[in-house]
């Protein structure tokens, strides 16, 4: 599938079209659960995850160890795709962070620093939800930019 970039430069109006692929990936581990939505979508430089949580990879199961064993396992189900997609988590742009209970966002951010190097963390927002799939204490969404 194609999709068409266009873009306005204001106060010159030059309009530039641009064609970019819709690349699809499911992580071969996960193929089997015949999920309904890709692990991500590339479209152009930009890469879309959808939201990974803290299951072990080809399986259903939650990581034990509560909210410290499910945002490590979320985490690297992350850099799996990112890995998968040429990138790392120092191409990440922003993430949009669930949390079944946000008195445990001390918790989560424990583990989520230690995935980006000091001071270079993406835009952020994050939430509370009640009811993430699987009954896991949190989900993570990001995005990442694969260009230059």
């Amino acid at each position: 599938m194609r999709a068409i970039f266009v873009s306005l430069a204001l106060g010159f109006f030059t309009i530039s079209a641009q064609a970019a692929t819709v690349e699809r990936y499911t992580d071969p581990a996960m193929a089997d659960a015949n999920l309904p939505f890709s692990q991500a979508v590339r479209v152009g430089d930009m890469l879309y995850l959808s939201g990974q949580i803290g299951n072990v990879p080809g399986t259903l199961d939650l990581a034990p160890g509560g909210m410290e064993g499910q945002a490590r396992q979320t985490m690297d189900n992350i850099k799996t795709v990112l890995e998968a997609n040429g990138a790392s988590f120092a191409n990440v742009t922003k993430c949009l962070v669930m949390l079944a209970d946000m008195s445990q966002w001390a918790d989560f951010n424990k583990v989520y620093v230690t995935y980006f190097e000091p001071g270079e963390f993406p835009a952020r927002s994050a939430f509370g939800a009640n009811g993430l799939a699987l009954g896991g204490a949190l989900e993570v969404e990001c995005e990442a930019y694969l260009g230059d």
